[in-house]
This record gives structure tokens, C-alpha cells and sequence, in this order.
């Protein structure tokens, strides 16, 4: 979801969501590998029922990595997914299913993101190449070094996108990834594996969250799943949420700030781009054996334990004297919708709401406040009622003035306090204004010779005074010179360098960044007028323009919501601008919007990469198809602009900004597309239409003789799983057209991975159970779950008990707690030095060797006797082991 800041709050308000993950690694013996035996008991104690994998956040890692060098070529790109996959599976050690998703075609609504998001990449791609191009002959004309010109094809991550051989490709290496693990680990052996690739329609972390809505929604589905998705989109907690599941938790990535990454010319690490020196690489290792190997740890992960953030917000939404019954689930759904107005991929942001401004708790409290008037809850199952969201966003108006003056003066503050740090560091890397010379010159601490006398001193102070006197001379000198070359005006200081001298230092600082233009100035009076005016250049008067544009976002709001709760409600719908309305325009908006059009489709592959990419990425298209894009005849050359402008926004950073990109009109798009559809290959017919999901089974699955039985009948109608023949998961089964079967060998798509001569997996299409029209997803806890135990400190725990709190570390509550014994507690006191009491870091150590030759005695108290050790004899040791026979889920 478009909420880069939004994770970092909620890990900084909610702390104890997060659980680091414990991962067992392989071990090696006589350089044979020996993988981990993912039967075993999880080691994170806890155990998972279902893996769910948003592979697009697997995909993009591995193919165009940040931290390490990029494969080189696709093959090595698979070889690195699949490695990826085997870490989280590892990681988590489902028991029951593994679903891959991967993106298919989008909605209308996600595709204006995604076309932005491509023509970005390709304009920075471009760029780059020309800052490169000039930078490299700088640094060459001025005599530096740099590594010889790689000719080496860029990597376009813009192939990630359906419909391209990439993506398609994909899809065969993954089947025979999973062939191979059924076949050939004992880990996957009963576990039920779905893979939907990009043919199927739908984002990854929707089709996922489509299946889970659909199992839980039969009479057989389990209450108790364990569900664990991965994925780095803040979205997916959101998702989680909404599913009501009690049992779910999320893996990603653990986010380290600030890694270094190495310069894009020279590939050396310290430095960026644009502070390249040319400076020759210096040798890694003895005879440079370590030149190809950047320094980088490996990346470690994280659980985020919903049902602890539902205890946070069951705190957090608990309302007192209500005039209706609360119920904690409708709460956590109108938490889920409020968070939508600070972003998502689907809508802008309000311009008064501001995650790092704390917009969420703000709603929240505003929320609290009216909801004692609305008369009840904002959502219910999916559907909003307006009535009772425009008095929430009226309270949002009241303050947006007040909003926007605070969040200039909290501006301003924050560059006083950069600027003031400026100034210190840069006093710090100049040094003191004056240093003694000669005799008096300062000198290092601890220095083993003696200090000389002092010989002459008042012939030494008045060399000093001489010299100063001297250089405050010079520098009167060449602020003269600089103040008659700016014509008289004295506001040029002295200068440092015989380079600079002359120049006209700024007003503000010399070091300071130029400041981007806003002509809105939302913290003035007339912000309104003048914000309508220069993003939309209409008169704030034109009342009928911000109807439009308060119900286009009103729409948005309905369909974000039904999205998130009963999947995608129209194909076709968008939002028509590139700019949120404010929160005091939503006046009169109940009757603003009624339903959407039913029966809409999706694109076909081909015809969303013409609706998402740049010209520059026209290859991956059919040539006539890519013409489209180029030629200046063409009816749809204006949806393919060679250079875009990009508005700020009041943001500092171009990624930041909005790409004034022109928005696709469906209709003009089919049109052109209609006379070069006949142009198309067999091959590329195939990869223009849409697929369906895959099931995979090992021999050794209940289910396998049953699906292998329909491949002997050759069955051509769907048929139905048998609840009990796979945990209550329920769907229709359809033979593949070019199935993966037992007993036959399965050629490998990747060269330097070998065919799988003894494949006992099975594969077959699947599709979720179908429901009726107008069938509505029930959003509550299903009868029969469990709620897991409580992890946060009860409000009340010091009234009733004595004993301090024992906060839970990981997921299980009955952990063992680690303890010392007498002699651990003295090895730490003879490490730690706790009696003693005064001194610093270094009180307790020896003095230098030549004070040993006496009768030195180090000090020790408490009145043991200090005998010799080490750091490997005071460790404390292992905590103690403990077996348990089953972990909670």
C-alpha cells in the first residue's frame, strides 16, 4: 500500500507486534551441504497451519538486488527465487498448505499506480545513464581512475509485469521448483501446494486474501488456522486484519535503514554517484581475491503477530456508554478504513493527513468523539455508510487550517535544527579557529617521552601573535577583493579558498539544499483557492468541479473498502485526478454514490502492458503493438510521453511526487488495439490470455490417487475435493492441459539444474469455491475460534498481583525462562566488575608492562581471591533445554 511511513508507526506505537524470527540454518560436512529437516518442530515455537507467499516481493530482491551483486542472467534470477523460497519455508514450516501468487493483470484502478510507477523507473534509468556519461568524463578529464565501461545489458525490472516471456518463463521454473521439492523433500511431502501465476487475474496479496475468504466461508474450514503471510506492503496488515482470522501473523523482511550501497561508476562503497573521485580501488585481500564481494550481511526476518496488535487496539477503540452495543470487530473494520484516508494504491492522500503527523490518531480520536452521534459504526462487512464517514471527515475540516500553519512551523523547526547541526559538524571537521605553534603546540595524550622545557617563551608568543596577526590580514585583504568584485555589496565574507574567493555566499547557509517552489502555501490564508486553482486550474467558486472530484474519491472510498473485504467489486473503475479533495469539502456526500457496474473484466496481459508502460520498455511488446508507442502516426501516441513533469507536492523528493502522467482511455485503447490484434503469434495468443491456478500434491497426499484417478477417466467436467481429503479445503478440480504427473520425469526449464527423473508430484488446475451474486462475506470471528492468549501487561496487574510482570518473548507463553547458578553469577561479576564502585570503562584494567616488573597486585573486592580466565571460561553457558511436545497455533 502507498504508505512508505506507515509500518515504522505502527512498529514505534505497538512495539510488541514484532518477534524476531529464529531460523535454523544447514549445516556442511566433508564440503557435502546438509539442508535443514523442516519436519522437525518449529523452531520458533510455534506451529503454522498455511503459507502464504506475495511473490512480486520475492521476485523484485532477486532479480535486481540492492545489497549485492545482480545475477547474471535469468537463470542464476531463478535460482536466487527459489533459494528465497526455501529460507521462509524453512522459516515457517507450514503443516497444511503453500499458496505462490504472483500479480496478474490488476484493476483499472491499481493500473494508474503501476504506469506511473514504470514510467518512473524508466526516466531514472535514463537519467542515470547520463549522469553516469557525465561524470565519467569529468572525473577521466581531471585525471581519475574508474573501472572500464561494463558492456553489459540493464537489467528492465519493468519485465515484471504479466504478459511478458519473463513472467512466463517464471511460471514453468515454479512448476518444476515445486515438482522437485514434493518429489525430493520430506518437509513438503503432505503439504497442499497452489501456485497462481501472472495469467490469473488479480494482485498477489488479493488472490490470497480471495482464497482465504472463500475456505473460511465453508462449513468445514477450521476456525483455529494458522495463517503466516509474507510481504513487505504495508497493505497486507491491513488485509490481515479484515480477514477476522484470530490466528495471524505476518514474515517480511526486517528493514535496516542507511545500507550502503557502492557507487554506480566506480562500484566502490562509501560514496554516492555524484561524489565520485575517481580514486583507484584499493586491493581486498591479500592478492585481491575478495574484489567481487560487497560487504553484506544477510538478511534476516521478522514475525508481526496481528493478534497482539488486536489486543493494542482492542485497548485503543473500547468505548464506554454508547448508545449502541460495541462490538470490537466492527471497530477494528472502521480502524481498517480510516487508515485508507492517509493512503493506498488506489486514492491520494487528503492533503490534511500526514501519517508522520500521527493523521491515524487523530481519526481515531475524532472517531471517538462522533461516533457517540453517528448512531453507529462506520462499516459493516465491506459496505460504508457515508452519512456517518461525512461527520468524521467535517471534524477533519474543523482543524485543517490548524493542520497545515502546525505543520509549517514544524517545518521551519526542523531545518533550524539541520542547519544548526550543519554548523557543528562543519566546526567539528574544521577544527578550533586558532592552534598554538611551536613549543606550545598541543600533543597527543599518552605519550611515552618525557615533555621538553619550555626555552624563550615570550620570543615563541610573539612569533603567534606575528602569525595571527598576519593571517587576520590576509583574510581583511580578500574580503576586500570580494566585495569590490560583487560590486560593492559586503555580504561576501572572507574566503576559505583561493577558488571561492569572490563568490556571494547565500543568505541562509552555505551548504543549505535549494528549497522547492509551492505556490499553494496551504499554511496562508486563500489555500484553497489557490491549491484548486494550481493543481486542478479551476476557481475554488466552481462548486459542480469539486463535487466531481469529492465523489470520484467518495467512489474510491466504497471501493478500496469492498476490495479489501469481498474482492474486486468493478474492473473498470478509477480515480479520474492526481489530487485528494479536502476533508471539508465532503458535504452532502450520502447520496453521492449507489453501486458500481456490474460484470465488468479485466485486461488481457498484453493489453495492460500498453496501458502501463513506457515507450522504452516497447520491447517486451510485439512490434506492431510496440509502434503503437512510437510511431507519430499513431491514434494513442499521446498515452506515451517521452518526458513527464513531476509535482512535488510539497514533498522534498521527486519519488515522492506526483507524476503528472495522462490517464488511458480505455476506449481509445481497444480501438487501436483492434487492428493489430491479427498480427499476434500462437505463442504470444497463449500468453495473452488468462489462466488459472495450479494445485500440486506429493504420492504420499491423501489427495494424489484421487486426482491421479481423474487423469485415468480423462474427466472433463470440474469436480469437487472431498472435504475430508484435504484439512476441509474445498474448490473444483480441472484436468491441466499440460500436466506435471507421477512416475514421469520432468525436464528442467534452468540448465544448471538437472531434470527430475523420479517425480512423484501431481498437479492439476483449481478454482475457489463459486459463490452467488450479491453473496457478502461475513466479517466477525468465526464460531468455534480460540483466542489466543493474552501477551500484553493487563491495566490492572499491579492491584492484584505481587510478583513483577514477565513479558512473553516469542510466540509461546509457557517459555522456560534462561537462569543463572552461583557460578554463572560469579563469572558475570568477574567480567562485569559490579562491586566495584567509581572508576569508568577501563578502572579494572592492568596497567602497561612495565609496571608488572614490582609488586602490582590487581585490585578485586568482595574478598575472593582473583584467579586467571578468559572470555571462553566466563561464558555463561546455554539456557537450559526444555522439550516440549507441541507448540500453540
Amino acid at each position: 500500500m502507498g504508505v512508505p511511513a506507515f509500518f515504522r508507526w505502527l512498529s514505534r506505537k505497538y512495539p510488541s507486534i514484532i518477534v524476531h524470527c529464529v531460523e535454523e540454518k544447514g549445516k556442511e560436512c566433508n564440503g557435502v551441504r546438509i539442508p535443514v529437516d523442516t519436519t522437525k518442530p518449529n523452531p520458533n515455537e510455534v506451529e503454522f497451519d498455511n503459507l502464504y507467499l506475495d511473490m512480486n516481493g520475492i521476485i523484485h530482491p532477486c532479480t535486481h538486488p540492492e545489497d549485492k551483486p545482480a545475477p547474471k542472467n535469468e537463470d542464476e534470477m531463478m535460482v536466487a527465487i527459489f533459494e528465497y523460497i526455501d529460507r521462509l519455508f524453512n522459516i515457517v514450516r507450514p503443516r497444511r498448505v503453500l499458496y505462490m501468487a504472483i500479480d496478474g493483470v490488476a484493476p483499472r484502478a491499481k493500473m494508474n499506480q503501476q504506469r506511473s510507477r514504470r514510467f518512473r523507473a524508466s526516466k531514472e534509468g535514463v537519467e542515470l545513464v547520463e549522469e553516469k556519461n557525465r561524470m565519467r568524463e569529468e572525473i577521466i578529464q581531471r585525471g581519475g581512475y574508474l573501472p572500464p565501461e561494463e558492456i553489459k545489458e540493464r537489467f528492465d525490472s519493468n519485465c515484471i509485469t504479466p504478459g511478458t516471456e519473463f513472467m512466463d518463463n517464471l511460471a514453468h521454473c515454479l512448476r518444476y521448483y515445486v515438482a522437485d521439492r514434493l518429489s525430493n523433500d520430506p518437509g513438503w511431502r503432505n503439504v497442499t501446494v497452489f501456485l497462481s501465476d501472472a495469467s490469473v487475474p488479480g494482485e498477489g496479496e488479493h488472490k490470497i486474501m480471495d482464497f482465504v475468504r472463500r475456505q473460511r466461508a465453508q462449513p468445514n474450514h477450521d476456525p483455529n488456522t494458522h495463517h503466516c503471510l509474507c510481504g513487505a506492503d504495508a497493505d497486507l496488515i491491513m488485509l490481515g486484519l479484515a480477514t477476522h482470522e484470530p490466528n495471524f501473523t505476518i514474515i517480511r523482511e526486517e528493514f535496516k535503514p542507511n545500507k550502503p550501497r557502492p557507487c554506480a561508476l566506480c562500484g566502490q562503497m562509501g560514496h554516492e554517484i555524484k561524489d565520485c573521485q575517481g580514486t583507484a580501488r584499493e586491493k581486498q585481500g591479500q592478492h585481491d581475491e575478495f574484489a567481487d564481494t560487497m560487504p553484506a550481511a544477510e538478511q534476516e526476518f521478522i514475525f508481526i503477530r496481528l493478534c497482539v496488535l488486536r489486543e493494542y487496539l482492542a485497548r485503543e477503540l473500547t468505548m464506554a456508554s454508547l448508545p449502541f452495543p460495541f462490538d470490537f470487530e466492527r471497530s477494528v473494520d472502521d480502524w481498517v478504513f480510516m487508515c485508507f484516508f492517509v493512503g493506498n494504491d488506489f486514492l491520494p492522500h487528503l492533503p490534511s493527513l500526514e501519517i508522520r503527523e500521527g493523521a491515524i490518531d487523530r481519526l481515531v480520536n475524532i472517531y471517538k468523539d462522533v461516533v457517540h452521534k453517528t448512531g453507529g459504526y462506520l462499516t459493516q462487512n465491506g459496505y460504508v455508510n457515508l452519512e456517518r464517514v461525512e461527520m468524521i471527515m467535517q471534524a477533519v475540516g474543523v482543524a485543517e487550517d490548524n493542520i497545515f500553519k502546525k505543520r509549517k512551523e514544524d517545518d521551519e523547526s526542523f531545518k533550524r535544527r539541520m542547519k544548526e547541526k550543519r554548523k557543528r559538524m562543519k566546526a567539528e571537521q574544521q577544527g578550533p579557529a586558532y592552534l598554538t605553534t611551536g613549543q606550545f603546540a598541543p600533543h597527543a595524550l599518552g605519550r611515552r617521552d618525557r615533555p621538553e622545557p619550555v626555552q624563550n617563551a615570550r620570543h615563541q608568543a610573539y612569533d603567534m601573535r606575528m602569525q595571527s596577526r598576519e593571517q587576520h590580514n590576509k583574510d581583511a585583504a580578500q574580503s576586500l577583493k570580494a566585495m569590490i568584485r560583487n560590486g560593492g555589496n559586503s555580504s561576501a565574507g572572507p574566503s576559505d579558498s583561493s577558488d571561492s574567493r569572490g563568490v556571494k555566499r547565500k543568505a541562509e547557509d552555505s551548504d543549505s539544499e535549494p528549497e522547492p517552489e509551492d505556490n499553494v502555501r496551504l499554511w496562508e490564508e486563500g489555500w484553497k483557492q489557490r491549491y484548486y486553482k494550481t493543481k486542478f486550474d479551476v476557481e475554488v467558486t466552481d462548486e459542480d468541479f469539486r463535487k466531481k472530484v469529492v465523489k470520484s474519491y467518495v467512489e474510491g472510498l466504497c471501493w478500496v473498502l469492498r476490495y479489501y473485504y469481498q474482492g474486486c467489486a468493478s474492473w473498470k473503475w478509477y480515480f479520474p485526478f492526481h489530487y485528494a479533495p479536502f476533508a471539508s469539502d465532503f458535504k452532502d456526500i450520502k447520496d453521492m454514490f449507489t453501486e458500481f457496474e456490474k460484470e465488468t473484466k479485466p485486461f488481457k496481459p498484453l493489453e495492460q502492458l500498453m496501458g502501463v508502460f513506457p515507450a522504452a520498455s516497447g520491447n517486451f511488446l510485439p512490434q506492431t503493438w510496440r509502434n503503437l508507442m512510437t510511431s507519430p502516426v499513431s491514434s494513442i501516441i499521446d498515452f506515451y510521453p517521452d518526458d513527464f513533469a513531476i509535482d512535488l507536492n510539497g514533498k522534498k523528493y521527486a519519488w515522492q511526487g506526483v507524476a503528472l502522467l495522462p490517464f488511458v482511455d480505455e476506449r481509445r485503447l481497444r480501438a487501436a488495439l483492434a487492428d493489430v490484434y491479427p498480427d499476434l503469434t500462437p505463442e504470444e495468443v497463449k500468453r495473452n490470455s488468462l489462466g488459472s491456478d495450479i494445485m500440486f500434491v506429493g504420492k504420499s497426499h491423501p489427495l494424489s490417487d484421487f486426482i491421479h484417478e481423474l487423469y485415468r477417466a480423462e474427466t472433463q467436467e470440474g469436480t469437487e475435493i472431498p472435504v475430508e481429503l484435504c484439512h476441509g479445503i474445498q474448490g473444483t478440480l480441472n484436468l491441466d492441459d499440460d500436466p506435471i504427473l507421477p512416475d514421469k520425469p520432468v525436464r528442467s526449464p534452468i540448465p544448471m539444474l538437472r531434470d527430475i527423473s523420479q517425480n512423484s508430484a501431481i498437479g492439476v488446475k483449481f478454482k475457489d469455491p463459486h459463490y452467488a451474486d450479491g453473496f457478502v462475506f461475513k466479517a466477525v470471528l468465526l464460531p468455534g475460534a480460540k483466542i489466543p492468549n493474552k501477551v500484553l501487561k493487563p491495566g490492572d496487574w499491579e492491584k492484584g498481583n505481587r510478583e513483577p510482570w514477565r513479558p512473553q518473548l516469542g510466540f509461546n507463553p509457557n517459555r522456560q525462562q534462561a537462569h543463572l547458578d552461583q557460578s554463572g553469577f560469579r563469572a558475570l561479576g568477574h567480567s562485569l566488575n559490579r562491586n566495584q564502585h567509581g572508576g569508568g570503562q577501563y578502572s579494572n584494567t592492568p596497567p602497561p608492562s612495565n609496571y608488572q616488573h614490582g609488586n602490582y597486585r590487581p585490585p578485586h573486592s568482595g574478598g575472593h581471591q582473583p584467579f586467571p580466565h578468559s572470555r571462553q571460561n566466563s561464558l555463561l553457558g546455554a539456557p537450559p533445554s526444555f522439550h516440549q511436545p507441541q507448540y500453540p497455533r
